[in-house]
């Protein structure tokens, strides 16, 4: 079991039992991965799916939503004393109305040991800040620290502070309760030219102290999402996150509501000094740490995820208390890149997130293999060629005219019914800030964060034709649309009916069902149809079926194969259900399961011929006699 990682120059701050069983009037549990609040989990709906539907879908856990964070999609669910919060989160991800769910998981702060009689800055010549800073400074950019708060009595913090807010305690008490804080914002911001102390790297930036964190120095995906919301509700064009927070869900939904505001969000990749597998996303500028000969400290996490590195050893910095000490970790080399970010805003404020994240990554000093690496992401940052770039596109830049490109990918047109799912595909030569669905020209729902997906309470209108727009807008207030997608909609008393389509043998009795197959398929090379439902592909070898249901009313449908036993049939047999926004394939025994209904899963099917279940087998004697679709109620 990981508990709390050490590392080379030091070890994380324990928290104590008591600590943990206080916070949020809650207690934590441990796993393979860490640390999490018990009872509590992390969920994002699809957009418009509203509290009602919600709460179906929770009861089946004995959830409920506790709060929601700020206007997106993501809610904090309580669960039941007893219940297991991974397998929880778990299930309801495979529901099709849930974008992500994650348990809240416990995270500390990336630093390790400090040298307070360590006097020189090296990193900021390393990174070429002073030449940086004849062009930029700063000036009218918000940087927000995400911590255990600031010190605002601190010489070369005072006056440099704008309002924020103690998420933890839900209050306005932004002091620093362990001293972490402190320090990432000297990295980042501490002032200059005032005769003491340190310098940081976007010194007549602003911060603003958003409390994250326990009195441990620990925080909570929760807390974290919810001070990314208020940065970006609040003015901040960067938020820093000296956490390792980059295989969150719930926080990269948070960084593409800042980008969808114009800002971006810098986080650290963390102290374990091994390699973390989390995939790459553009939600976050995720940074390693190098040291003053510019190879990787020997703590730093490392992987896919890195964007670039920066200096993170031995770091002369603020501390709470007035002081002043050299600290080292990705908690540092984090707030450095968010500063070099802040010197670009303030060199050529025009710019958008797309050209601040290129231009730091393509500027940066090439380190370690030729190219992108998981160890250094594209290099070193280098803060005077990023400045530098910045305010070379002042005059080059030309207005973005070029609308998002938009599709309403699913469902297909045809009847549909109920809390029916919708997906969009929306891209842009810069970027899409947000997705809205209208149906028959009312908006259903916003989704600002990828994959655009929507919840559409067919009950809201009338029953008959029906028309489905989605618009896509970018940075510049381009607006892209989708071609119009005509559905009809039957809410009526008519209900989905289930659907047998069938090959079987004449006079096969399916034992549990009573039902008598016909067997009018499979008895020629040639495609045949079966009342409104086809099959294709019926060769005369049976080694390949397709069967499509003519689909009413689109919805939940739970599929089922039935097969004869035979010994000569494959073990391993793959069937594969096509259904609205994907496939699944799972594999069949079919030489002992035959005469009984085996359930294949749950899928969201469209009305009309859009899904089918096709077999597939090499052998030529792998075969199976029905399919049969069961409508389940929504959502």
């Amino acid at each position: 079991m990981n508990r709390y990682p050490t590392h080379a120059h030091g070890d994380f701050p324990r928290i104590s039992l008591l600590a943990i069983a206080l916070f949020a009037s809650s207690v934590c549990v441990a796993g393979e991965t860490g640390y999490w609040a018990k009872g509590r989990i992390l969920i994002q709906t699809r957009a418009g799916l509203d509290d009602s539907q919600l709460n179906k879908i929770l009861t089946r856990h004995g959830g409920r939503s506790s709060s929601r964070l700020s206007k997106m999609n993501t809610h904090v669910i309580q669960l039941p004393a007893d219940a297991d919060e991974r397998v929880a989160a778990e299930l309801l991800k495979r529901n099709p109305y849930i974008k992500s769910a994650e348990v809240d998981k416990l995270i500390a702060p990336e630093q390790v040991g400090n040298d307070t009689y360590y006097t020189n800055a090296w990193h900021l010549p390393k990174i070429q800040a002073p030449t940086a800073w004849d062009s930029a400074l700063g000036t009218g950019v918000t940087i927000a620290i995400l911590d255990s708060g600031i010190d605002a009595s601190h010489p070369d913090l005072q006056g440099k502070l704008v309002a924020g807010w103690n998420m933890y305690d839900n209050n306005g008490d932004t002091t620093d309760v362990y001293g972490h804080g402190t320090k990432v914002a000297g990295s980042a911001a501490a002032a200059s030219n005032n005769g003491v102390g340190v310098t940081g790297v976007a010194w007549n930036a602003k911060l603003m102290p958003l409390r994250i964190s326990d009195t441990s120095g620990y925080a909570y995906y929760s807390t974290i999402a919810n001070g990314i919301y208020w940065a970006a509700d609040h003015g901040a064009k960067v938020v820093n996150i000296s956490y390792a927070v980059q295989g969150s869900a719930t926080i990269q939904t948070a960084a593409n509501y800042l980008k969808s505001k114009g800002g971006i969000v810098v986080n650290s990749a963390g102290n374990s000094g091994m390699i973390d597998n989390t995939a790459a996303n553009s939600a976050l500028i995720s940074v390693s740490a190098t040291g003053s000969t510019d190879t990787l400290t020997s703590w730093s996490s490392f992987g896919p995820y890195v964007d670039v590195a920066a200096p993170g050893s031995g770091i002369w910095t603020t501390t709470r208390g007035g002081g002043y000490a050299a600290v080292s970790g990705t908690s540092f080399s984090s707030p450095i890149a968010a500063g070099v970010v802040a010197l670009m805003m303030s060199a050529n404020s025009a710019l958008s997130t797309t050209d601040l994240e290129n231009i730091l990554k393509t500027t940066a000093v090439d380190l370690g293999t030729a190219g992108f690496d998981q160890y250094y992401g594209t290099g070193r940052i280098n803060a005077a060629a990023a400045v530098q770039k910045a305010v070379s596109l002042k005059t080059a830049q030309t207005a973005d005219v070029t609308a998002p490109q938009v599709a309403i990918t699913s469902p297909g047109s045809g009847t549909v019914s109920g809390v029916v799912p919708v997906n969009v595909s929306a891209t842009d030569n810069v970027g899409v800030t947000k997705v809205n669905l209208y149906a028959n020209g009312v908006l259903v729902a916003s989704d600002l964060t990828p994959d655009y997906s929507f919840s559409w309470d067919t009950s809201k209108l009338s029953d008959g034709s029906a028309s489905l727009v989605a618009k896509g807008y970018d940075t510049a207030g381009n607006i892209g649309s989708s071609t119009t997608l005509s559905v009809n909609v039957f809410n009526g008393t008519v209900a989905a009916t289930e659907i047998i389509v069938d090959n079987a043998d004449p006079g096969v009795l399916d034992t549990t069902g009573g039902r008598a197959f016909t067997g009018t398929w499979c008895k020629s090379s040639l495609t045949g149809y079966y009342g409104a439902h086809s099959l294709y592909s019926c060769g005369s070898t049976a080694d390949s079926y397709r069967w499509t249901p003519n689909v009413s009313t689109s919805g939940n449908y739970d599929v089922y194969v039935w097969y004869t036993s035979n010994a000569n049939r494959s073990s391993a047999v793959p069937i594969t259900v096509n259904y609205a926004g994907g496939s699944s394939v799972k594999y069949f025994d079919q030489k002992i399961n035959g005469g009984k209904w085996m359930l294949h899963g749950r899928y969201n099917l469209a009305a009309g011929k859009m899904g089918f279940v096709e077999l597939k087998a090499s052998n030529g004697v792998a075969t199976a006699d029905a399919v049969r679709f069961v409508p389940v109620a929504a959502p």
